[in-house]
């Protein structure tokens, strides 16, 4: 292989780094190279940000494993400096060489890249974590009624899948606190608040530029 993927520098931190860093470093840096961020982008343009998108996720899904960054890291000190690259076409090309490389062997089956889209996390995730007992979800489903009421005012029948989707999961907040969506948003931490406004900024703005 001609080049060997840097994840600490497509993440942005120091190969010291700390699980939490990297995580934090994983959800700035999925949110600034999100292919819905370019609606309006060419061709090449959203090919070239869904590369760094999916180099993101990779670089997380190495270096966020202990086991999977410490082999990592082994084949990383073994390269000089001019060997290393931010280039994502250096990552497709690190699983496609290394597909046995972590853990595995001849015996184990090839690694698979990881899914960008399912690596990417729910802005909701925080929102979401239960801290109520509830059998049946009566809010989401009141949720995605009143969403889908409200979509088909604003956008017709492509407003309705947008709306229901949207009420459904503000609901589900409401199921899984017991309170308010205002009231659980209020007691997030400023980066949590922070970072969920600047994915719903990126998901919004990515919908309608």
């Amino acid at each position: 292989m001609s080049s060997f993927p840097d994840y600490y520098a497509l993440l942005n931190v120091q190969k010291t780094a700390t699980t939490e860093e990297i995580r934090q470093a994983y959800k700035r840096e999925s949110l600034r190279t999100h292919p819905d961020r370019l609606a309006n982008a060419t061709e090449q343009q959203r090919k070239a940000t869904t590369e760094k998108f999916q180099a993101v996720a990779d670089a997380y899904y190495v270096l966020s494993d202990p086991v999977r960054r410490k082999e990592y890291d082994t084949l990383y000190s073994s390269k000089g400096a001019g060997d290393k690259t931010s280039d994502p076409k250096a990552s497709s090309n690190f699983f496609a060489h290394f597909a046995n490389m972590f853990g595995g062997g001849a015996a184990q089956p090839q690694e698979p890249r990881p899914d960008a889209e399912n690596v990417f996390a729910d802005v909701f995730e925080e929102l979401l974590r239960p801290e109520v007992e509830r059998h049946v979800p009566w809010w989401s489903y009141a949720g995605a009624v009143s969403g889908g009421v409200l979509g088909f005012i604003v956008a017709n029948l492509p407003g309705v899948m947008i709306g229901a989707y949207a009420g459904n999961r503000i609901g589900a907040i409401r199921d899984a606190k017991g309170k308010s969506v205002a009231a659980v948003f209020s007691e997030l931490g400023g980066s949590q608040k922070a970072e969920i406004l600047r994915a719903l900024a990126a998901k919004v703005l990515g919908a309608t530029l």
